[in-house]
């Protein structure tokens, strides 16, 4: 017998299937199908033994799934592995959607239910750090996750109120992506009424063999390659998505792996590309407040698009995502006994006292205080 279900089979299944989701947690809060459990993979046989139903099980491309229900299934468990996995699912979701209705509620939300917490927070952190200038043309730079379609829908409605001319592009990189990758984006950008522009590089397949980082290798030559194209387009700025958590995390990780204290930047010039910037419009935004965004529109977006992994949005490898993960924790425990604690990390790298510190960079020169102690 087959054990896999198709979506087509599975979209015709009733309520008395069970579906269970054993991606982890980190990538659960990315989207899951609605209705499933989500269930650490060496606890499966339990729930399977405690619930007789028919059981669908997924992963994030349904190879992990597939394996472990031909297992189940030889001992008699009643299992199947959705085909194709969460990505399959959300490729069929997006693809019934209704475009126009989606993109004019999505719309709507940023000028309506979400202006104080995403809309002006946008424009606080364009004013307060000076980031959009009249003349200026952005490329922003759109991965498929949560943070850039929304940052791309930003700019969007910026334009629409703009007091001062500049021009706006939507850049999609594609270093490899999957197939099923590359189409959740262009169905997103398509329902959203973002006009991306794709272009392709190799950047996967070069870092394919290299063993010692290849992730941030391959961060470096994304950010490359954005930093060429862009200006092959005629702009003069990249925009990207990172938000207020981002930097905050950033912060701490910096501090407690990195044993020195610097941020996310808001803005950046390239050291490589003359007369070009990296600009982060949504640093002041909440990531709670982009998944409420998310959700209350309906919307659904890859977590990462990398070829080898697909399982992380910042294209770091694992162990800098369980440190990014860490961070997260961290700040979730302090902020029990200290509410504030969020906005007084934003707020330690905008009051340092150099006179209280044993020493610090300026221009890549390290300054101590013993330079001035005695005089």
């Amino acid at each position: 017998m087959n054990t896999e279900i198709t979506i087509e089979e599975f979209n015709n299944l009733g309520d008395d299937t069970a579906v269970y989701d054993i991606r982890s947690e980190h990538d659960v809060q990315y989207g899951a199908i609605p209705g499933s459990v989500r269930v650490d993979i060496g606890d499966i046989r339990d729930k399977l033994e405690n619930d007789k139903r028919k059981s669908v099980i997924y992963c994030t491309h349904g190879k992990i799934t597939l394996d472990l229900c031909e297992e189940l299934r030889e001992d008699g468990y009643d299992v199947y592995s959705l085909k194709g996995g969460y990505n399959a699912w959300l490729i069929d979701r997006i693809s019934k959607d209704d475009n126009a209705e989606i993109c004019r509620k999505a719309e709507d939300s940023i000028k309506r239910k979400f202006r104080k917490t995403i809309w002006k927070r946008f424009t606080a952190a364009l004013n307060e750090y000076d980031l959009v200038k009249e003349g200026d043309r952005i490329a922003v730079c759109i991965s498929g996750g949560k943070d850039s379609m929304l940052c791309a829908k930003l700019f969007q409605e910026l334009k629409r109120h703009n007091k001062f001319p500049f021009e706006v592009k939507f850049l999609v990189m594609d270093p490899g992506y999957s197939p099923a990758n590359r189409k959740v984006i262009e169905e997103n950008a398509k329902k959203l009424n973002i006009p991306i522009q794709i272009f392709e590089s190799d950047i996967f397949d070069s870092v394919y063999n290299v063993e010692k980082s290849p992730c941030y290798l391959c961060a470096r030559m994304r950010r490359g390659h954005l930093y060429d194209y862009a200006r092959q387009m005629g702009c003069n700025k990249i925009a990207l998505g990172h938000h207020y958590d981002d930097v905050i995390e950033t912060i701490l990780m910096s501090m407690i792996y990195g044993a020195q204290i610097q941020t996310m930047m808001p803005k950046l010039h390239s050291q490589n590309f003359e007369g070009m910037e990296l600009i982060r419009p949504m640093y002041l935004i909440r990531e709670d407040d982009i998944k409420a965004w998310r959700d209350y529109n309906g919307l659904h977006f890859i977590q990462c698009a990398c070829k080898f992994t697909d399982t992380c949005t910042t294209c770091n490898n694992g162990e800098n995502r369980s440190k990014r993960i860490e961070a997260k924790n961290l700040i979730k425990q302090l902020k029990k006994t200290n509410p504030e604690v969020e906005a007084r990390i934003f707020k330690s790298v905008e009051n340092v006292n150099t006179e209280a510190v044993i020493s610090y960079k300026m221009g890549g020169k390290k300054i101590s205080f013993l330079d001035s102690y005695d005089k």
